[in-house]
């Protein structure tokens, strides 16, 4: 058994000295692991989100009060980039006009405020 072990991991170093064009070392075969590693929990992190988001986005299209929130979120589950750049721009412009409205009142009072005394 551990044989077997030792041949699959030479095979398998082999292969990727073949692709390199040179024997790896022992850091570099361990870099790459740790590498491949990270990888594979990411893409594990990434399936489990996108369950989620599933499974809450079918709860959503169950009840009609919350389809505006299965919409938003199916546009998430098809267009992550893009709907993430149009979450920022919705509440760039949702803060802009929040100022705007602040600043318009405080001159609606001051005008006021004037006209009063």
């Amino acid at each position: 058994m551990a044989d077997s072990m030792s041949s699959q991991q030479l095979e398998r170093e082999l292969n990727k000295a073949r692709e390199m064009g040179r024997w790896l070392s022992d850091d570099e075969l361990e870099q790459i692991e740790h590498e491949q590693r990270l990888t594979r929990h990411e893409q594990q992190q990434d399936a489990q989100r996108r369950r989620k988001l599933v499974f809450f986005t079918a709860i959503c299209v169950v009840i009609p009060p919350l389809w505006p929130v299965a919409i938003g979120l199916s546009l998430h589950l098809l267009f992550p980039q893009s709907f993430r750049r149009l979450l920022w721009f919705a509440g760039g412009s949702l803060l802009l006009l929040a100022l705007l409205g602040a600043a318009a009142s405080v001159t609606v009072v001051s005008l006021l405020w004037m006209l009063i005394s």
